[in-house]
């Protein structure tokens, strides 16, 4: 007897598409495998700007992952809300969000809120509206290790930066910040030599802050592309992100990780406008449309299908002369990307056992939840 697929809905008819369709038996799978994939669980620091949903968060705090990175200070208010202890906003703040980011210190004063910098102008800033509201503030230094967007490049300007910030009343250094996330080779042993490459600086900047009195920095590093190599690392956190519903793109491109797609987008056939087109309504509101057209989403159940034209509420896809689709039949996409498709629904609908169980309303997608 034919085994049903995994991702088959047996209640399709009642789910309105397009529609974000998490399996969280799939998630729980991937938060194991990236436990099982480090020698401890405290280095694991995942960034939640894939999943910004309060139940993805508390599937990780379930099973031991005490650390997280975020985005946004909508993210790290939900991680707080969460009971997540440790925070890090892996963003340097403009005045409008250090702002929100000591409102939250004082919402939540047992959690550890961290932020980065990467220059004495914006931690002068900081130290002084965090001292006027008797806070002190963590801070990461940001390090450009060849993304090239923000940052300092890991040399001598690092320590007289750490030096300075060290100075400051309402802000202390306690760390490095340094995002590889650049490096994609398919090739494992490549990236491994690139990513070996981009860390030894940043270690050498850990040794020389220890040789200047500095308690040991932590080092948080990498993204999904190098946390095998990271992982393997003493002494670092790793804050990969993708992992938890992981997607076509990194599947294709890092086969090494063993992560499952977890997270679909389900669309339906609403037209048929000639022999060889079928459109279904996945436009640009219902996937990340970044990247090239054909690549943006592959179809479980119809591998076959191209993508040939993409708007707002439709996506025309390329299928056979004489193919047997029919207006209302479902089809089930694995987003190239998925943390910005994420970011385009309001809510993802739960399936379990081939049903529709439940709702995950992604929360911090809102730029605002309550600071």
């Amino acid at each position: 007897m034919q085994q049903t697929p995994w991702y088959q809905l047996t209640d399709s008819n009642q789910l309105d598409t397009p529609a974000l369709v998490i399996y969280p038996e799939r998630v729980r799978e991937n938060i194991n495998l990236l436990i099982d994939s480090i020698d401890d669980v405290t280095r694991l620091r995942p960034h939640v700007k894939t999943n910004k949903s309060r139940e993805a968060t508390r599937m990780m705090l379930d099973a031991g992952i005490q650390k997280f990175k975020c985005a946004t200070i909508a993210e790290a208010e939900m991680l707080a809300i969460c009971g997540a202890m440790d925070i890090l906003l892996a963003y340097q703040p403009n005045v409008a969000k250090m702002h929100r980011l000591l409102a939250l210190m004082n919402v939540y004063p047992a959690v550890r809120f961290a932020c980065l910098i990467d220059n004495l102008t914006t931690a002068q800033q900081l130290s002084d509206m965090a001292v006027a509201s008797g806070l002190v503030v963590p801070v990461y230094i940001d390090l450009n290790v060849g993304m090239n967007r923000t940052g300092i490049t890991p040399d001598g300007e690092v320590l007289t930066l750490y030096s300075e910030v060290a100075k400051l009343e309402g802000v202390k250094p306690v760390g490095l910040h340094a995002y590889d996330g650049h490096l994609r080779n398919p090739d494992i042993t490549i990236r491994t030599l690139d990513c070996d490459a981009a860390f030894l600086p940043v270690q050498q900047l850990r040794d020389r802050l220890v040789e200047q009195g500095f308690e040991t920095p932590v080092i948080v590093v990498g993204g999904s592309p190098t946390f095998p190599i990271h992982a393997k690392r003493q002494n670092v956190e790793c804050s990969p992100g993708t992992f938890i519903y992981w997607d076509k793109g990194y599947k294709s491109g890092l086969p090494e990780q063993p992560f499952s797609p977890a997270a679909l987008v389900v669309t339906r056939v609403i037209s048929l406008p000639g022999d060889t087109k079928v459109c279904v309504d996945l436009g640009h509101k219902s996937v990340a449309s970044e990247g090239e057209l054909a690549q943006r989403v592959s179809f479980l159940n119809a591998p076959d299908l191209k993508a040939v034209g993409q708007s707002e509420e439709h996506l025309v896809l390329e299928a056979q002369a004489g193919h047997d689709f029919r207006v209302g039949d479902v089809l089930y996409g694995i987003p190239n990307h998925i943390c910005p498709t994420v970011a385009l629904y309001e809510r993802a609908y739960v399936a379990e056992g081939g049903e529709i169980t439940g709702e995950w309303l992604t929360i911090a997608r809102d730029r605002k939840i309550s600071v």
